[in-house]
């Protein structure tokens, strides 16, 4: 997602490939860390150096090494990858996933949790060919016993058909025969994330199949209804901290789950 820029490190042979997996609410990435940026991102973040520990930066405590660590949401951070491949789960703070993974984290270090009880583990599901996204996010954070509502699923359904438009809540609401105030509440209960974040993931997905189709970045933007190019891209990067124009330059597979 031209020339795989390569972070802080030299691989001996080629670079490794990117492959960013997309479905509601989360987020898998694996690959080389593209230098990210000081930044502090919209989603929790669990990171896992894949061949080697990194280091993580804060304000709170200096910097780190650590081999996994779980980072929250509006939290100024740096991950600096100089010998490894890094894992990356991405769980929407409105998720019941986002609660659980810190219950397995065995360290809390200021405002970050430290050493995954099942990084071993995680290790080595990370470094299989036929990584699976879904059982890495099932080992990070406990299975998913979210039970949906027939009238919420009715709900996303909707939203997902119309991730282009703009939907209101109002307009939603009356498609399932429900008030405003108790779709909202069943919506955050039952769909993982609330309505409003419900909807740039979907708007996201909508990017992500177009581009994983062959449209640019430009094109796949403005058709998922975001105002512009530059708004997907700060959307992206404010969720992920990865940048979705060094992603696409480095070729990275996209792969979006319903």
């Amino acid at each position: 997602m031209g020339e795989l820029p390569l972070p802080e490190t030299c691989y001996p042979s080629a670079a490794p490939r990117a492959d960013v997996w997309l479905w509601i609410g989360h987020a898998v990435y694996r690959g080389p860390s593209l230098r990210l940026d000081r930044h502090s991102g919209s989603v929790h973040c669990l990171a896992v150096g894949i061949d080697a520990p990194f280091t993580l930066h804060a304000d709170s405590f200096g910097q780190r090494t650590v081999r996994s660590a779980l980072i929250p949401p509006r939290t100024l951070h740096q991950v600096v990858a100089r010998k490894t491949r890094m894992l990356f789960c991405y769980i929407d703070p409105g998720s019941p996933r986002a609660h659980s993974c810190w219950d397995h984290m065995s360290v809390r270090v200021h405002e970050f949790g430290i050493d995954h009880n099942q990084e071993t583990a995680l290790l080595g599901l990370a470094d299989r060919d036929d990584l699976d996204p879904t059982e890495v996010m099932d080992l990070a954070c406990g299975p998913s016993h979210i039970s949906l509502d027939p009238r919420i699923a009715a709900a996303t359904a909707i939203v997902r058909a119309h991730a282009t438009g703009t939907i209101t809540a109002d307009q939603l609401a009356g498609e399932v025969n429900l008030s405003k105030s108790r779709l909202l509440h069943l919506f955050a209960d039952h769909a993982g994330t609330t309505f409003r974040r419900y909807r740039i993931w979907a708007r996201m997905l909508a990017v992500g199949r177009a581009v994983a189709k062959g449209a640019d970045l430009t094109t796949a933007a403005t058709d998922a209804g975001f105002a512009s190019p530059s708004h997907f891209s700060d959307t992206f990067h404010a969720m992920c901290g990865l940048n979705a124009s060094d992603l696409l330059g480095a070729g990275a597979r996209i792969t979006v789950l319903d």
